[in-house]
């Protein structure tokens, strides 16, 4: 099939989204939460609003939402449409989960449960009024990063609240949110049918995966990474944390609190050779932060928060050492870790990162469970240590890990009949969504420890490549040296027959003793030449807008 060209919107995102005057009716939905009620609405739909809702995956919900759309209705106006209708529904979730938690003080799980909910709906918020509001260089490039994490927000949303479903009261905030799932998935979905197919909606066709080679039309050439170099600009710092005696900055925290709001350049905090045991947060309103250590051996930020620890944590979001929610956030030649050692396995990330834009050169990320939580939006890792023991690499950002040593830590707790233990937990929920994970260049093995007790008795070990945490996981190695402690089969299930059908697991050019491909399950793919530059820093996240200006 060959596609028309797709639609240029690198000048004005105005352009993209131009607002209707009636442009989204007031739903009953979000009075009643009934989709029920929603799904026997009579409407009428126009050929151009049939075409377009033909993108997504609930046609039939797309048509009956924007039913009140004009005939004379672009695919760029529908496009805004049904994200004033994505917006306007995660507003009325937000409100409910703001009412849950205000009444939710007397039991700890549903409280944790609905301070994320307000949490994530708000950053959901910020990305869809972004994606309709913005003016930026990518254009449709950014949209589709920002409306795939609005997409996770919301979905995070209610997978917290099911843990703690035990009221009529939560299952009508479920309800409403995944009713915002919905709409941001199908307005994310045409999003990506105008990427890929321009603006003729007879040529849009719903979101596939790499598993489809109709996806391929538009890949661009392997072009390699050209980023040598960048990191080591050398940077002023506009504050040192010392923990020297004197000091007058000792706590990174105090730092990140000092810095400005909303900054449009980096703001540089130097951070002393030393243990700096604190947990670190920094809110989406610190952007472009920068952290600069004395070397991933000599400066340490530590924390040691597991799951059970935290009262009423029903997820890992807060567990992490830092969580880094700013976006534009650099650090270089530090080491995160979540010292966490019980008698049992637990999650206990030392870094999380919902940070647009951001990248880490040089950087340790040290736990055993759940060690680097790659939440959302773009990243990039360059020259990195990441040592765990079980799904230590997870989320559900656009990742991509340049020359990185990914290294196997012996578990905690020995199990006799034998360790299974993925590498990565990609949390792909949608096939629109523009994320996974790429290894590109690096080295896979286990740590001294682990080898030794590898080589000792190597039936018992078995460690693969990853599984699918969701149902459209995505992760791909490339050029990367696999060692001997990788299983033939390289990739695991994670429930049965679950996920193997619609994620995309990929090779490309690996080596060593684990990249032997004659075992490998017959769900995972072999990546071609021609269709291995989708998973470039440039083709991937875009790097080549904005790391050769990271000016650190």
């Amino acid at each position: 099939m060959v596609a028309s060209k797709p639609a240029k919107l690198t000048t004005t995102m105005a352009s993209f989204l131009v607002p209707l005057i009636i442009v989204v009716v007031f739903h009953p939905l979000l009075c009643s939460n009934s989709k029920t009620h929603h799904d026997r609405m009579l409407f009428s739909s126009t050929p151009a609003l049939n075409a377009a809702c033909r993108a997504t995956q609930l046609p039939q919900l797309c048509k009956s939402s924007l039913s009140n759309l004009p005939s004379h209705a672009t695919p760029q106006q529908i496009i805004s449409a049904a994200m004033e209708l994505s917006s306007a529904t995660a507003k009325h979730s937000h409100l409910l989960s703001k009412d849950l938690l205000a009444a939710s003080w007397a039991n700890a799980n549903v409280t944790a449960a609905a301070r994320n909910c307000v949490e994530f709906l708000e950053y959901s918020m910020e990305l869809i009024a972004k994606s309709k509001d913005g003016e930026t260089e990518q254009g449709i490039k950014d949209v589709k990063a920002w409306m795939s994490a609005a997409l996770a927000y919301e979905y995070d949303c209610a997978s917290d609240l099911r843990y703690v479903n035990t009221s009529n009261t939560i299952n009508a905030v479920i309800e409403s949110v995944d009713y915002a799932t919905n709409l941001s998935s199908n307005a994310l979905s045409m999003v990506d049918a105008l990427d890929i197919y321009g603006t003729n909606t007879a040529l849009w066709r719903p979101p596939s995966t790499e598993r489809s080679s109709t996806s391929h039309n538009r890949l661009l050439g392997y072009t390699g990474f050209r980023l040598e170099g960048n990191e080591h600009i050398e940077a002023v710092p506009d504050v040192t944390v010392s923990k020297e005696q004197g000091a007058s900055v000792s706590s990174i925290q105090a730092a990140v609190d000092a810095a400005p709001d909303y900054s449009a350049r980096k703001f540089v905090i130097h951070i002393r050779a030393g243990v700096y045991e604190e947990t670190v947060r920094i809110p989406r309103s610190k952007t472009n932060l920068v952290f600069i250590g004395e070397g991933m051996e000599r400066t340490f930020i530590r924390g040691s928060r597991y799951v059970p620890s935290l009262p009423g944590a029903v997820t890992v979001y807060d567990s992490a050492t830092v969580g880094v929610n700013g976006d534009g956030f650099v650090a270089r030649d530090l080491t995160f870790e979540n010292t966490y050692e019980g008698p049992k396995t637990h999650q206990a990330v030392a870094l999380r990162v919902d940070s647009d834009l951001s990248a880490f050169y040089r950087c340790a990320f040290l736990s055993h469970q759940d060690t680097l939580y790659a939440r959302t939006l773009r990243q990039f890792y360059k020259n990195c240590t990441i040592k765990g023991t079980h799904d230590f690499i997870f989320g559900n950002a656009a990742a991509v890990f340049h020359k990185c040593s990914i290294r196997v830590r012996p578990r905690q707790l020995k199990s006799k009949s034998g360790e299974k233990d993925p590498i990565t937990a990609q949390g792909r929920t949608d096939p629109a969504q523009s994320t996974g994970f790429v290894f590109d260049g690096c080295s896979v093995d286990g740590t001294e420890d682990y080898m030794k007790d590898f080589r000792a008795n190597p039936s018992v070990h078995r460690v693969y490549l990853g599984r699918p945490w969701k149902m459209y996981s995505r992760t791909v190695f490339l050029n990367s040296y696999l060692g001997s402690v990788l299983r033939p089969e390289g990739w695991m299930a994670w429930n049965g027959s679950f996920a193997l059908d619609t994620l995309f697991y990929g090779e490309f050019g690996n080596h060593g003793p684990g990249a032997d491909i004659s075992e490998r399950v017959s769900w995972c793919n072999q990546i071609s030449q021609k269709h291995v530059g989708m998973y470039s820093v440039q083709s991937f996240i875009q790097g080549q807008q904005w790391l050769p200006s990271t000016q650190i």
